[in-house]
Parts: structure tokens; sequence; C-alpha cells
């Protein structure tokens, strides 16, 4: 492991700090497969040493351990001061690609950024980010991604005592939008433009050899934020808390606190309990990026003109974008969910009716998706029409459906296996979580976490040993709030 090429940056950046020592960790989970793509090979320790590595007591050589600074606006209100409060920055890693992929780990103790929190994480949401964050990639989603999990043998307050956990995190980098925010609003122009060149030669090299390498970098994160949403649509993935300090400038997928993937399909659907107002509803997520781009933008203006309505001018275009790129976007997944290969006008049209219609008829998102592809290759014989409450408003948009997919070239059974590998069997569904982790904060049972885990790895692929977890949950078992971490 190197030490983060991010602590080579000036002090104000950061604070140099180490993990908190832990009583007894152990090993819930390492990635291997991860690992491999790391070139980091578990094997060459014990389970006492690697569990010594994931938890933060023994430091692997040469690293500099930071916390990193931050602010952020939190459901719209800007709060100055952040940062890593229970996270620390420990080294970086190069991938089989050569790429340097951050190695943070989360819940190893305070921090000064840490304000009245203790710094740690409890044992549910570790296991949470680890699978959710695992099935995002699995979904071809990118992600931050989890490389382990262990027990500290120390436990947590939280409303109760709970079993302590630390998740060894890697991402493409950890700065977010709320990076930028942070030097902004100390008037810290040389701050920006230091951050936003570690950002351009980290993620958006071409930005560099642009006549305006600012706007090219605005340009650039705008066009990864509005493809990571339609990703997240398309699957009905609801993050819950889109603050600008869960934005990453990278393009990931990054914090999985109150997050949820929707069952029955619902525009308006909330699952975050800090969300009581729906800021963050499914529906409501393109436009939250779409504000938060913005606050991106406002940080940026210094370094794209110096004279203001010009910078204002030109980062308003680029912004303004975000909207048709979200869009198409979007529409090029529905049509590949739909199983459609060519574009014609009324595609859009077709695709938002058939949300509409699994909206007022109470249908499962994942399985009328995976569904529709049954009924591509055989419309007598297909199971969709159980997903809606009244199943002549499928037959009915279902027609039109036909006729659209009568002009497409390839045959009916190619588009549907095409269809299968967009369309997900599995998803990480709220009722299997919650009793997962039930099962392993009061029982001490993992069995249901490796179940999930490896169900959720190949969510594309029908696993007959694992068709319950394809089930919707009853309504006894209906979770309709989930809650953050901290």
């Amino acid at each position: 492991m190197n030490p983060s090429s991010y602590a080579t940056l000036p002090e104000r950046f950061f604070a140099r700090v180490a993990p908190t020592r832990v009583a007894a960790p152990a090993i819930v989970k390492i990635n291997h497969a991860l690992a491999a793509e790391l070139n980091f090979t578990p094997a060459e320790l014990d389970a006492d040493g690697l569990a010594g590595v994931f938890c933060g007591n023994v430091l692997p050589p040469h690293t500099a351990p930071i916390a990193m600074a931050y602010a952020g606006h939190q459901f719209g209100h800007f709060v100055p001061q952040l940062g890593d409060g229970r996270a620390i920055l420990i080294g970086e890693m190069r991938d089989q690609a050569d790429v340097p992929r951050d190695i943070h780990l989360k819940g190893c103790g305070r921090t000064p950024y840490s304000r009245s929190g203790d710094g740690r994480a409890a044992l549910g949401p570790v296991l949470r980010e680890y699978l959710v964050s695992e099935a995002m990639h699995a979904l071809r989603i990118p992600t931050t991604r989890s490389l382990a999990a262990v027990t500290t043998g120390e436990t947590v307050q939280r409303e109760v005592a709970l079993p302590g956990a630390i998740l060894t995190r890697v991402a493409a980098s950890h700065v977010r939008v709320g990076t930028f925010e942070y030097f902004a609003a100390r008037g810290d122009a040389s701050g920006i433009k230091v951050l936003a060149d570690y950002v351009i030669d980290r993620h958006y090299p071409s930005a560099r050899e642009a006549a305006a390498p600012y706007l090219a970098l605005l340009t650039q994160v705008v066009a990864r934020q509005a493809s990571l949403i339609a990703q997240w649509m398309n699957v009905g993935f609801i993050h819950g808390v889109m603050n600008t300090d869960n934005m990453a400038v990278s393009g990931e997928t990054i914090d999985f606190g109150p997050c949820a993937f929707m069952d029955a399909f619902d525009p308006a659907a909330v699952f975050s309990s800090i969300d009581e107002r729906g800021r963050y509803a499914y529906a409501n997520q393109p436009h939250a990026a779409a504000w938060n781009l913005a606050r991106f933008a406002e940080c940026l203006l210094p370094l794209i003109d110096a004279e203001p309505q010009r910078a204002i001018g030109a980062a308003t275009e680029i912004v303004s974008g975000f909207a048709a790129l979200f869009a198409e976007c979007w529409l090029t997944g529905m049509r590949l969910k739909l199983g459609l290969s060519t574009a014609e006008t009324e595609d859009r049209r077709l695709a938002e009716d058939f949300l509409g219609a699994m909206h007022r008829n109470q249908a499962d998102f994942t399985l009328t998706f995976r569904g529709l592809c049954d009924a591509l290759e055989d419309p007598g014989a297909a199971r969709i029409r159980d997903c809606f409450a009244d199943a002549r408003v499928f037959d009915d948009w279902a027609q039109r459906w036909q006729a659209r997919s009568a002009r497409e070239i390839s045959p009916p059974s190619s588009r549907a296996e095409s269809m299968r590998r967009v369309n997900p069997a599995y998803i990480p569904r709220n009722h299997r979580i919650e009793q997962m982790i039930a099962a392993a904060v009061e029982q001490g049972d993992f069995a249901p976490f490796e179940h999930l885990s490896a169900v959720l790895s190949k969510p594309y692929q029908e696993q007959a040993s694992f068709a319950r977890y394809a089930a919707p949950p009853e309504p006894s078992e209906r979770v309709l709030q989930t809650f953050c971490g901290t």
C-alpha cells in the first residue's frame, strides 16, 4: 500500500490522525475478488493479522493516515465544516489497470471532525454498506466498494448498545462536492484550484488539454452524474441522503446510510427516516443531483473566468444541460429494459406509460421488468400479469409494446436474453437486509449475510437455490423506514 496522494496536498486539506485501537477485532468478510483486483493477497496473513490490518490496529508500512476536511449542504442547509468524523483514509492501492484506489476505514474512531460523535460504526450499518455497495457493483453501477468487514469486540452506544464494526471501503477517490464547498466557504481560492487540479489529474485528465480546463471539469462531472443517477433510477434505487457531502466528484455512488431499493413502484417513495419532506424521494433524485451540481459550479466560478458574469453564464449553461443529459441516459436505459435496440419518438411515452400503470397497480418494480423478459418470448405464458392489481391494464399496454417490438430486427429470444442482462432478478430488498442485520446483531449469525452476498453477486442470473430471494416482502415484512448508521 502507498501513502494517499491526497496526503501530499497542503495540510489544511485534512488532519493527520491514526485509527483508535480496538479490543478484539475479528474478520466477518473479506472480498477476495476485490482483493485480487487490488493485487492484494489476504492469504499472506493469518486471520489475526488480517483483522488487525482491517480494523486499523496495524498500519501497513509507509502509510500516512488522514481524515479529510469537507463541508456540505445537508437537506439544503449549509454546514461549513463536516469532514471524516468516523473514517480515516489509510492510503492507496493500484489495481490491475494501474489505477489508484483509496483505502478508507469507516468506524475506526474519533477524528478532529467528529464533533459530538464517537467515531465508531455499529455492525448493522457496516453489513448494509458492504452488501449494498457490492450489489451495486454487480449491477454494473459505478460505486465505492467494500474490501472487508470486521467486528471490533467492543460495543457502540446508539439507542441501545450494539456490536461495533469497521468497514474497509475502496473508492476512486473520496473528494466530494462538499470538499470544494469547504474551501469556497473560506474564500480559499488557491485551495479550490489545488483541489480542482487534483481532481482533474486523478479523474478527468482530458480536461487538462481543454481550452478552459475547469469548465471542462464541470462538464465532465455533470455528465458522469447524469449517467449515474439514471442508472440508479433504472434499478429502483433510492440513495436517501443526497447531500452535497455525499456526492463524489468521481461519479461513484458513495455513502449507503438509509438507502433502499423499491418494491412496489412509487415515484414518491421515501425510506430514509431523516428525509421527512421527501427532498430525496425516488423521483426527486435527478433534481437533487442538479441542485448539488449547481453548488459545485459555484465553487468553480473563480477558476472558470475572472469576470464573474461570464463565469456564471458559462457554468449555468453546463449545469442547465444536466436535465437533457439525464433524460437521454434514462431513456437509453429504459429502451434496453424494454428490449428495444432502436430509437423511435414514442419510446419515452411507452416507458412512462408502463411506469404509470405499475404505479397505479402496485406492481413490483424489479419483478415486473424481469417478467417482461419472459413476456417478450411467450406472451401467453407470461406471469407478469400477476404483478398488476388489474391485469387488463398491463394487457392494454402490452399491445402497444408488442407492436413496437415487432419493428425490431433481432428475434424475440435474443432480445429477451439481452433484457435479462439489464433487468435484475435479485436486488438487496429491504426486508432481507433487515433480517440479515437482525440475525448478525442479535444472534451472531452471519449465514443470512453470506447467503445474501452470494445471491446478489449474480443479480442477473436465475439461481434456483436462491429463488425465494427474488420475492417481494409479505405485508408483515415490509420495511417502511431505513436509518442512518451514525
